[in-house]
């Protein structure tokens, strides 16, 4: 491969843990939306989020999640705000407040390990499976969990974005309500919902620009919330307003319906997102494993991600030049999380399966030069 700058006029070599990539046909419409809405004659950016417009936009977007997902009456479907951190508070205030019981937590990365304080300030809380020992590089098999059957709620985090870790079965227990951050690969492939007490993501890597957070809550844990919880903090004030209880971010909102609305005509469906999202996976993982050490993958092969892949290079003096060479060459969003460092290929949705293989063959070129 020639490591001549490419052209590169769709942001579709846009490997970044987030924000994401979009798909071109989103960013279209949203360019041209900016300018001018035609069923309303506004700029997107000028349009109230009282008017029926903005209601029309959420209902579609509610529409195209239970539609994509499967999701049942007995499940509401919220448009929230302040991302996972957020929900880090506000899962705990709703459902372990004034709780006798205990909530159980798998920390397995990153984002994991952050949800934990927030929980301790609301009420007891045990960490069932800590990956610290082993540098955050896999994920607990089943039988190394130990749950409880009466915990308040399980919680854990699907995919690691930091670490490149991604759970393949749901560490659930019967009767155990269970809760789960899939910010980083919601709508990459089919979810049993049916499976969950709540399940929330925070938008950037799959939905859409960040200031939305989906949240799906089913009926029966919303009538356990307790009493006297401040009004923004408390789900119920969000399933009575529709989700605009206060000003939403009525442009965010409107990508993710394009990004949903894609995912349903264009993708059709998440079976079919999960198999091209398999084969972009499929495609750097087998440069890793092929360049003889060259490359050196953060995960553990039996719990790696297929959003986002996390490596190194053996000769680590060597990353700050493949950062600077891949730049130039129209690559970028591959540095590592501050927190480990390194490098890392976020290949979300809207990632192409022929930038994925540009990407393939400027690593293979790299080694070959610098090898």
């Amino acid at each position: 491969m020639d490591l001549q700058k490419l052209n590169n006029p769709n942001n579709h070599l846009n490997f970044s843990g987030g924000p994401g990539a979009l798909p071109e046909s989103v960013l279209n419409a949203t360019q041209a939306a900016i300018m001018n809405v035609p069923e309303v004659g506004l700029s997107l950016l000028g349009i109230s989020h009282r008017s029926n417009w903005l209601r029309n936009v959420l209902d579609e977007t509610e529409e195209n999640l239970r539609n994509l997902f499967s999701i049942s009456k007995n499940y509401h479907v919220l448009f929230l705000q302040g991302g996972s951190s957020l929900q880090f508070s506000m899962i705990p205030m709703n459902f372990l407040r004034g709780n006798r019981k205990v909530a159980e937590y798998i920390v397995s990365g990153y984002w994991s390990i952050k949800s934990v304080p927030e929980a301790r300030k609301e009420g007891q809380v045990r960490v069932v499976w800590d990956g610290k020992d082993s540098g955050y590089n896999r994920l607990p098999k089943a039988e190394e969990l130990v749950l409880s059957s009466d915990a308040a709620y399980l919680h854990y985090v699907s995919n690691e974005t930091v670490e490149g870790l991604q759970f393949s079965y749901l560490p659930s227990i019967s009767n155990v309500p269970l809760i789960c951050d899939m910010s980083s690969d919601f709508l990459s492939q089919p979810v049993p919902v049916e499976r969950y007490a709540l399940i929330y993501a925070h938008a950037q890597k799959n939905l859409g620009p960040a200031g939305v957070t989906v949240v799906l809550l089913r009926d029966d844990l919303v009538d356990t919330i307790p009493s006297g919880l401040h009004s923004m903090l408390d789900y119920r004030t969000h399933i009575v307003g529709q989700s605009i209880y206060n000003t939403p971010p009525v442009f965010a909102l409107y990508v993710i319906m394009l990004v949903t609305r894609w995912l349903r005509k264009d993708i059709s469906g998440l079976a079919k997102m999960a198999e091209i999202n398999q084969a972009k996976a499929a495609t750097l993982y087998k440069v890793l494993d092929e360049s003889g050490g060259f490359y050196r993958g953060h995960a553990v092969r039996e719990w790696r991600s297929l959003m986002n892949v996390a490596f190194r290079l053996a000769d680590r003096d060597l990353e700050h030049l493949f950062l600077k060479t891949a730049v130039e060459n129209g690559f970028y969003g591959l540095d590592g999380h501050r927190s480990i460092g390194g490098l890392r290929a976020s290949l979300y949705n809207a990632v192409t399966q022929s930038g994925v293989e540009a990407l393939a063959g400027f690593m293979r070129d790299f080694q070959q030069r610098y090898g």
